[in-house]
């Protein structure tokens, strides 16, 4: 049985090193933005702000200093059926969650990443006031890491943006904020893309819970 969060001393992240990609994807979101406007300022529409869901809102990283809030990616909790999710190469739910009930309680699952597994979550839309995401996770065992990648659906089919990969603790944790890619998404997708939120465990076995995207509606 997992302490009550109240019981927790929260720490800051320190499984966290989101690498350079992140970095390179703000750059090429930004240059694409301005090309855009540069080349068709009429067409400034293509990126959209507004809220494109009514998807329920939380505080889920207040306590590690984060206000903003949040929604929860579909079926991002594991506590229910995972039909809506791809796995592949080991993949699966299983017993166990973050100890901190960040979704109102204290979960009873969580996603198994083996090394070279990888799991796709479904689309939901996105927009620019949908500009990162964060997520729990820990080792399950050795050191491991895992490769973090958006994917958006386009006219010209999926196109995928690799985020960073993240080193992992011990312990559960939250990550860092990381980058939606969504005004690169807006400007592919028309203002409002579908997004979904793909892990790769690249070494060690991994678990991952509680996959929230911020909505940015502040």
């Amino acid at each position: 049985m997992f302490p009550h969060p109240s019981r927790l001393t929260p720490r800051r992240p320190r499984l966290t090193r989101v690498l350079g990609a992140a970095l390179g994807l703000a750059s090429t979101s930004a240059a694409m933005t301005l090309t855009v406007f540069a080349a068709a300022p009429a067409q400034a529409a293509l990126i959209a702000t507004g809220a494109c869901n009514e998807a329920a809102l939380s505080q889920p990283f207040q306590q590690w200093g984060d206000s903003n809030s949040y929604e929860l990616v579909p079926g991002g909790d594991f506590e229910g059926s995972v039909a809506g999710w791809t796995l592949s190469g080991g993949a699966q739910r299983v017993a166990g969650s973050e100890p901190y009930a960040v979704t109102g309680s204290v979960g009873g699952y969580s996603l198994a990443l083996p090394a070279g597994a990888s799991a796709t979550s479904p689309f939901t839309c996105v927009n620019a006031s949908y500009p990162s995401f964060r997520f729990f996770a820990h080792t399950n065992g050795l050191p491991s890491t895992v490769l973090v990648q958006v994917v958006y659906e386009t006219v010209l089919g999926p196109v995928d943006l690799p985020i960073g990969a993240v080193a992992l603790s011990a312990d559960w944790q939250p990550t860092l904020p990381m980058l939606t890619g969504s005004i690169a998404g807006g400007v592919l997708s028309g203002g409002t893309g579908e997004v979904a939120l793909r892990f790769t465990a690249l070494t060690g076995s991994s678990r991952i819970d509680d996959v929230y995207v911020d909505p940015h509606m502040r």
